[in-house]
């Protein structure tokens, strides 16, 4: 069994890729847009959505993130309630990533060494997604 974020972006979704494979070295696996749904009686894609982004599957590490545009402003996306957990394998590469993340967005803890790791943060990025970032123990396997 395997637990997969899905993630709304209310419109930014091809911004929401770009942005995580700049930051994360997300690789994108596949993209379906609305119009590329096939068509049906119960549902008609408005025009306006028709190049927006249905279903979207990245890989940042060995996590898969999912990810979609939702239904065009439809439901007002709030992420809360959790935060994304990104474990650097070192503090030069944890403090990378999370200066990545933090552009544009807010950081609500700055990085730096707790008495558990020699680096931790906390941040919301420009998308509103809540994110922490932690340099795992030496040994330590995830």
């Amino acid at each position: 069994m395997e637990i997969q974020p899905y993630l709304y972006f209310d419109g930014r979704c091809e911004e929401a890729i770009a942005f995580y494979r700049d930051a994360l070295g997300a690789r994108e696996l596949m993209k379906m847009r609305f119009k590329e749904a096939p068509p049906s009686d119960d549902y008609q894609i408005p025009p306006e959505s028709a190049d927006k982004v249905m279903h979207a599957a990245l890989i940042i590490g060995s996590t898969h993130l999912l990810m979609s545009d939702g239904q065009g402003g439809k439901q007002k996306v709030a992420h809360s309630g959790f935060s994304l957990s990104v474990t650097a394998n070192d503090v030069a590469s944890g403090e990378t990533y999370f200066n990545a993340l933090a552009q544009g967005g807010q950081i609500t803890m700055p990085f730096q060494k707790t008495f558990w790791t020699e680096g931790f943060g906390m941040l919301v990025d420009k998308f509103g997604v809540p994110w922490m970032v932690n340099v795992q123990h030496e040994g330590e396997k995830h």
